[in-house]
Formats: C-alpha cells, structure tokens, sequence
C-alpha cells in the first residue's frame, strides 16, 4: 500500500488534509462545506462520544433532542446571540419545490410556499431550548435543570476544512438552568473541568484551562470558560467551551421560577460544547509522516494481528493460535482484529495499519509459531521486538497505557518548549513567526489593544490562563500597566 503522503515539514496543511482523506477518516461531500464522515472516522468519534456520553450522565445530565428549525423571531429575542451568529445563518423561506414549467424534469421553488416567518437552521441551540425552559421551569423544585443534547448544527462557513471547520458538524451542547448564580458559575467550570480531564486522560493531549476575553467570549454570555490545546505546527486549537450565560437567555425568553421564600426570579443559565473539531485535533497533535497515530483510549482497533504464511496448513495453525488469543484480549476488553484478509499481502497490511494509527501490530509466521513468540510492533515510536506468547495478553495491556501516557507526555513536552514568556513586541513577533506555539504576554487588558494585536500578527488572545500568576507588567503593544500574562497564539 502506497501512503505518498505530503510530509509535516513540506506543508503541514496539506499533510493534514490526505491524512484525513487517506486513513479513511472523511472525505467532503456533494455539498460545498460539508463532509462525509466515513465508518473508521465515525468510529472514533462513536467512541469520544461514548466516553463524554458518560461522563455527562456521571455528572447528573440527561439527554434530550430538540429542533434543528428556530423561527426568526425566537432566534431574535436575545439579541447578542443573534447579531453574533447572524453571518453563518442558513435559511428556509420556503416548503415546496414544483415543476419548471419552461424545463421538463426541472425543478422550482414554489413561490405560493412562502413560509409566514421564516425559520433559522440551528448555528447553535441556545434560543428553542430556552424558549422550551419556560414551560418546564415553575418552582426552584424543578431545578437545577439539566441537559444536554447529541445533534448537528449548521454554520455556513467560507473557508472550510475537514473536521476543523465545516457548514454543517457534530456536537453535543448542554443547556442547564439554577437557581443562584453560584450553582451555575460552578456548573460551568465544572464542565471545563469534565472537557479537561476528557481530552487529557483520553486524546492524550494536554490543555491550558482558561476565561475568555470579552471580544472572545460566546455571544450572549456573561463569561466563557476554555481549553486551549497547542497543535504541533505551533498553532493553538480551542478544544471546548463552557459559558456563564447570567440571567440573558432566562430574561430574553420569561424563564423564572418561584424560590423557597416564594419570590418570581429569573433562572441562572449556562451552555457547554464540544464538537467533530476534536477529531482535527487528535489527527494533528499526534500523527507522524507515516499516517495516524491514535491514543489507545480512542482507538477503534487497539491490537491488530497480521499472519505471515506461505500454504493452507499454516494458516489454519496461525489462525487457532491467533484465535485464542483474540478470545483472552477481547476478556480484557482491549479491542483487536485479526486481519485474515486473503486477498492482500503482509506488507499492504503493515502499511495499511500504519496509516490509520492501530497502536500495536503483532505478526506471527511460522517460525513465531514453532517458538511461541510473536513480532510486536509500536506504531508510535515505530520499534519491534519479539515477545513470548506466555502472558502476552497482560503484557499488550500494560503496553496500551504505556503508549497512552507517552503520548500525552510527548505532548506535554512540545508544549512546554513551544510556550516562551516574552518582554517586547518585538520579541512577540520573533516568536510568532520563527518558533510558534503560546506566546505569554503582558496585555493591558483592552480590547482595543487586543484588536490591534491581532491585525498586526493575526495572533489572538487564547486565553487568560486560571492558574496564572498574579504579577505586575508592561504591555507588550503599549507599555501600560498589566496585572499579568495572557496566552498568545495564532489559532484554527
């Protein structure tokens, strides 16, 4: 099997994009801006969505589903959301389409289908669950509510790319409702909290927990809560966001309830998401010139076993030693293939599972057989050795989260020698443009100062980082006073 993939150094966007398409993860679609997101890439994403799924549920979230159609006059009531997505909005004006009667087989839209208000396909989902919240929230007895929901949503994007940036992608976003402000600050950051340890202990990839600017923030909330991700061209990812949305949705959309000293107050709101974008991210924090390298946490094959034979008798003698142990590892619940394929060859195989990053490859031919060993393959570090099959269940365990924690911690170390302090705009830019990665710079704290920043280096503030220490400065860009540093980066 031919990879001819683009290397990293050559062009790292292009090597992105044939990894994407060539290990089978997406390919775009019939549609401008969309994509198909193919069986192994859904794969992936069935298995984060399985663990977040979880994760949710853990901490006392329940799902629902509520409509992708948002009349324009209830995507209008808070107006902040609506003036901030109001240029990615897709739109339905009509219900029917009828014959052209100029061109046979031609279709028209009807003009007598003219719907009376016009319905906003969902950017995101904030104004129907809401508007749904008022009727389900009476007494401080019905709260805190909370939910979340599995569903797509369209954002009609210019400059699209396969999972980083599509017209239409993959979420869930949760939607609670509380009583004080207290309960629903510390339901969003808990849920910082819960992306954090996701996209750590599972993708591997380690993130700087942070608060938005306000230039940066969702619209329509009072504070946004993130995780920033570093990806390893030195340009940073927003892998998740939590917001503190304040009373805004509760009073656009009349959501009170009747405390226990029985007043009519306002609910307290928040909303959390993450989506397909994730998928760009483990492809590109991780994968080498050689294809896919998947954390064992996510991979859909953890273990995939290739025989090398040359007649039917050695098959048959691989294959019942192959088959026991495909029997004890999946006990152990590590998910392993036995490629049997007949219609290709060990090194197409090899390649093969290489590129779509299967975390370890054994191989066993007849010689392996007669000693009880097998070839075991890594396909982070790309080394082999030959391992006996005497407890070699255990031992493919143990190499699994071997795999899974030097990956995180390889990840680590990019990002601690991508992540410079610097004391001038000068040195800024030098960074920027030689080195990459977070930039940590004294800011004035103004948005003003923020935009100018940004149009003279297209780097853009990505977050004030929570565990940031408290010092005095100079701004960077003018000189003024700064309580502290914030993390720079040119971002996707």
């Amino acid at each position: 099997m031919s990879k001819n993939l683009t290397t990293r150094a050559e062009d790292y966007s292009k090597w992105y994009n044939e990894l994407v398409v060539k290990a089978d993860l997406a390919e775009n679609s019939g549609v401008r801006g969309c994509m198909v997101i193919k069986p192994y890439g859904y794969a992936i994403w069935e298995k984060m969505q399985g663990e977040l799924d979880r994760m949710f549920k853990e901490t006392g979230h329940t799902n629902a589903y509520f409509p992708l159609f948002v009349p324009k006059s209830m995507f209008e009531a808070e107006e902040k959301n609506a003036e901030g997505f109001a240029k990615e909005c897709a739109i339905v004006t009509h219900y029917r389409l009828t014959n052209d009667p100029e061109k046979k087989g031609k279709l028209i839209v009807d003009p007598e289908a003219k719907l009376e208000e016009e319905l906003i396909v969902r950017p995101t989902s904030e104004a129907i669950i809401w508007s749904t919240y008022r009727g389900w929230v009476q007494s401080y007895r019905d709260l805190p509510l909370l939910i979340n929901q599995w569903a797509n949503v369209v954002r009609w994007e210019m400059r699209t790319r396969l999972f980083l940036r599509t017209a239409e992608f993959l979420w869930q976003e949760g939607h609670t409702a509380h009583a004080t402000r207290v309960e629903a600050i510390e339901e969003s950051e808990r849920m910082m909290h819960v992306y954090a340890d996701f996209v750590e202990n599972f993708m591997a990839i380690p993130v700087v927990k942070g608060l938005k600017t306000e230039s940066e923030r969702f619209a329509g909330a009072d504070e946004t809560y993130c995780i920033e991700a570093l990806m390893q061209d030195g340009k940073a990812l927003q892998a998740g966001t939590s917001h503190f949305l304040g009373q805004n949705f509760a009073k656009a959309f009349d959501v009170k309830f009747t405390s226990k000293e029985g007043k009519l107050e306002h609910v307290w709101g928040t909303s959390w998401g993450v989506s397909t974008r994730l998928m760009g991210a483990l492809v590109m924090t991780h994968s080498d010139d050689n294809g896919l390298v998947l954390p064992p946490n996510l991979a859909p094959i953890q273990v995939v076993i290739v025989p090398i034979y040359k007649t039917d008798e050695q098959f048959d003698a691989i294959s019942e030693e192959v088959n026991q142990l495909v029997v004890a590892l999946r006990k152990l619940n590590v998910s392993v293939k036995f490629d049997n394929r007949d219609t290709h060859k060990p090194g197409f195989k090899f390649a093969e599972w290489e590129l779509k990053g299967v975390p370890v490859r054994l191989a066993i031919g007849p010689k392996d057989l007669e000693n009880g060993t097998y070839e075991v393959a890594r396909r982070d570090t790309l080394s082999k050795e030959v391992v006996s099959k005497e407890g070699i269940e255990v031992y493919l365990q143990d190499l699994l989260e071997t795999i899974q924690k030097d990956l995180y911690t390889r990840a680590v170390d990019y990002r601690t020698t991508h992540t410079t302090e610097v004391n001038s705009f000068e040195e800024f830019k030098d960074v920027l443009e030689n080195k990459g990665g977070f930039v940590a710079a004294h800011w004035d704290g103004t948005a003003e100062t923020e935009e100018k920043i940004k149009d003279a280096t297209k780097a853009t503030i990505r977050c004030i980082p929570l565990d940031r220490v408290e010092e005095a400065g100079k701004c960077v860009f003018t000189g003024l006073p700064s309580k502290g540093r914030v993390l720079f980066a040119k971002a996707y």
